[in-house]
C-alpha cells in the first residue's frame, strides 16, 4: 500500500508505476514483438471446452485484417456499434477499430428494440455488427426494429459471418492513432434517466487498467478468466485491455454457468477470477456443492459494491484467497480505487482501497465542494489522465459532472482516512446497483407510468444478500381502475426495458412521504419497505 499520513481528504497523485501515454495499437505491436508465442486470448465455450486461440502474433495479425476490413468500410472517426455477447469476434472488432480510427459503440445484448434504438441514435452510429443469438434470443429481429428507417445505419453486419465481416480485408488501410482519439463510447444511466454516452479514450483505459493489474502483480502468461460482459468496462477494459498490456492471457468466457466454470477453472487453472459479487457467489455455491478443488485461483477480483465479510470468508474457504475489491465508473475507464492484495481483512471488507496511481481522489463536501477532513462524509471526486473526455453531444451533463476545477464528482457519499483508504457511504444520485448493474430509477418509472392503471411510481434499491441492491417499484393506482396483477405487470414492463431492470418487489401506496417541496422521499419507502411496513407482492 502507500505510505501516506493525511491531514484532509485529499489523495495526491503517486507515480509507483511507469506512465507512458499509449494506443492500443502500440500494446498489440509490443506485445506481438517481445511475447509473439505468448498465449493472448482463449475462448471458454459455454459447455465448458476450450474454443479458438490465440498468440499475441495471431491476435495482431487478425485484429489488423479487421482493422482493414473497417477502415475500407467506414471513414475516419465513424461510429459503429456492437450488440453482442462474449465472443472472440468482440474482442477483434474492439481492437480493430482502434487500429482504423473508429470508435466502439457497446450496446447490452439485452437490450430491446428501444433502448437499442436510443444508443444508436444518440451515438450517431452508422452501422451495428451483431451477434446471432445470445442466450437463445435472436437478436436481427431486435436490430432490424431498432434501426427502422434510421437513415444513419448504412450497414448491419453478423459478426459469424466471417465471408463479410473480413472483406476487404487487403484492400483496407490501417490508420494511425493517437493515445487521446476516442476509441470507445459506453453508456451509463444519467440524472435525467436517459443513458449518457460516455467518451473514452485510449489513453485513459490502456494506462489505468494497465496499472490496477501492476497492483495485483499480473505477470506475464499468467490467465486472467473475465464472466464479464464486454459491453462493461470491466471486460473490454480491465480484462481486455489490461491484460493484454501485461502479455498476460485472457480466458473469455462465453456464457455465464458457474457450474460449467467451476469445472473449467479447476482443469485450466487461472491465476486470476474476475467476477462482480453474485457471479463470485455463485461460483462459491457450485464448488462447495460439487466439492471441486479451485486454490488453483491466486487472486480473486471484484467490483460493482464493496465485498461483505461473509463473501470474503467464503472467498478464503473456497479459492484459498480473499476478494480484492476495484471502484470505479464508466467515467474514468474505469477504476478509481483498487485493493492491495496483502491488505487487512477489514480494508478488504469495508473500504475500497487505495486510489490508482497517477490520480487524485478526494472526498468534497456537496454544499461548497471543499475538501472535507479526514473520516469525514462527503461525495467522492477525482481529478486525472482517465476521466472521460465528456458525455457524447451532452455539455450540459459533462459542466454537471466535471466542475470548473477539473474533479469529476462521482455521485457516491464517502469518506477518506489518514491512509487514503475510501469507504463508500452512501450515494449522492439515487442509481440501483444490481449486482454491478447501475439502473436508475427515473428510466424505470417513466415506463411504468405508461401503464393506464398507475397513475404515479417511485422505484427505490432493496437490499439483497445476492444482488447487493434490487428494484422496488412502489405504484398509486389511477383513480377509478383496478390494480393490475404482478404477472401483467412483469410482463408490461418486459415489453420496455431490458430484464435486469424489472422490478423484484411491486408495493401499492395510497401516498408517498414527501420532503417540504413535495418531491417523493424514496430513503423512507426503502426503510419502511425494510421494516416491514408494506404489503409487497415478489415477482
Amino acid at each position: 500500500m502507500y505510505q501516506v499520513s493525511l491531514c484532509e481528504s485529499h489523495f495526491p497523485a503517486q507515480a509507483d508505476t511507469p506512465y507512458q501515454e499509449r494506443t492500443i495499437e502500440g500494446v498489440l505491436r509490443r506485445q506481438a514483438r517481445e511475447n509473439g508465442d505468448g498465449l493472448a486470448l482463449r475462448e471458454l465455450l459455454a459447455d465448458g471446452t476450450i474454443g479458438r486461440e490465440w498468440t499475441y502474433s495471431a491476435l495482431l495479425a487478425d485484429a489488423e485484417r479487421t482493422g482493414r476490413s473497417l477502415a475500407l468500410r467506414h471513414g475516419e472517426g465513424a461510429r459503429i456499434a456492437i450488440y453482442a455477447g462474449n465472443c472472440p469476434e468482440w474482442v477483434l472488432i474492439q481492437l480493430g477499430a482502434a487500429l482504423a480510427g473508429l470508435t466502439v459503440v457497446t450496446v447490452n445484448p439485452a437490450f430491446i428494440a428501444g433502448e437499442v434504438r436510443y444508443v444508436l441514435e444518440q451515438s450517431g452510429s452508422e452501422a451495428v455488427y451483431y451477434q446471432q443469438h445470445v442466450r437463445g434470443t435472436a437478436l436481427r429481429p431486435v436490430v432490424d426494429e431498432a434501426a427502422k428507417d434510421l437513415d444513419a445505419i448504412r450497414e448491419v453486419i453478423d459478426i459469424e459471418d466471417h465471408a463479410v465481416l473480413f472483406a476487404g480485408e487487403h484492400d483496407g488501410e490501417l490508420r494511425a492513432t493517437t493515445p487521446d482519439s476516442i476509441v470507445m463510447i459506453q453508456y451509463t444511466s444519467g440524472t435525467t434517466g436517459f443513458p449518457k454516452g460516455v467518451l473514452l479514450h485510449q489513453h485513459g483505459l490502456v494506462q489505468s487498467n494497465r496499472d490496477i493489474f501492476d497492483r495485483w502483480e499480473l505477470k506475464r502468461g499468467e490467465t486472467v478468466t473475465c464472466p464479464f460482459p464486454l459491453f462493461h468496462t470491466a471486460a473490454s477494459a480491465v480484462c481486455v485491455l489490461g491484460t493484454f498490456a501485461h502479455g498476460a492471457t485472457l480466458l473469455l468466457v462465453s456464457v455465464f454457468d458457474p457450474v460449467m466454470l467451476v469445472g473449467a477453472i479447476a482443469r485450466e487453472k487461472p491465476e486470476i477470477l474476475g467476477g462482480v459479487s453474485t457471479m463470485i457467489f455463485a461460483i462459491i455455491e457450485a464448488a462447495r456443492a460439487s466439492g471441486t478443488d479451485l486454490t488453483c485461483v491466486e487472486r480473486v477480483i471484484s467490483g460493482g459494491a464493496m465485498v461483505a465479510p461473509e463473501l470474503s470468508r467464503a472467498s478464503r474457504e473456497v479459492f484459498g484467497v480473499p476478494i480484492l475489491i476495484v471502484y470505479g465508473q464508466t467515467e474514468t475507464s474505469p477504476a478509481i480505487t483498487g485493493a492491495w492484495p496483502d491488505d487487512s481483512d477489514d480494508d478488504l471488507t469495508y473500504t475500497i482501497g487505495q486510489p490508482i496511481a497517477h490520480i487524485e481522489v478526494s472526498i468534497r463536501e456537496p454544499g461548497d465542494n471543499s475538501v472535507c477532513p479526514v473520516d469525514v462524509q462527503g461525495e467522492i471526486c477525482m481529478r486525472g489522465y482517465n476521466m472521460m473526455a465528456g458525455y457524447n453531444d451532452n455539455p450540459e451533463a459533462t459542466a454537471d459532472t466535471i466542475d470548473t476545477e477539473g474533479w469529476l464528482h462521482t455521485g457516491d457519499l464517502g469518506s477518506m482516512d489518514s491512509r487514503g483508504y475510501v469507504r463508500i457511504t452512501g450515494r449522492v444520485k439515487e442509481m440501483i446497483i444490481r449486482g454491478g448493474e447501475n439502473l436508475f430509477p427515473v428510466e424505470i418509472e417513466n415506463a411504468m407510468v405508461e401503464h393506464p392503471a398507475v397513475a404515479e411510481a417511485a422505484v427505490a434499491g432493496i437490499p439483497d444478500e445476492k444482488w447487493g441492491e434490487v428494484v422496488a417499484c412502489f405504484m398509486r393506482v389511477t383513480d377509478g381502475a383496478g390494480r393490475p396483477s404482478t404477472d401483467e405487470l412483469k410482463v408490461f414492463i418486459r415489453e420496455r426495458l431490458a430484464p435486469h431492470k424489472t422490478p423484484a418487489h411491486w408495493v401499492w401506496v395510497d401516498e408517498y412521504p414527501l420532503t417540504g417541496s413535495g418531491k417523493i422521499r424514496k430513503f423512507a419507502l426503502r426503510d419502511a419497505f425494510v421494516a416491514g411496513e408494506y404489503e409487497v407482492a415478489t415477482a
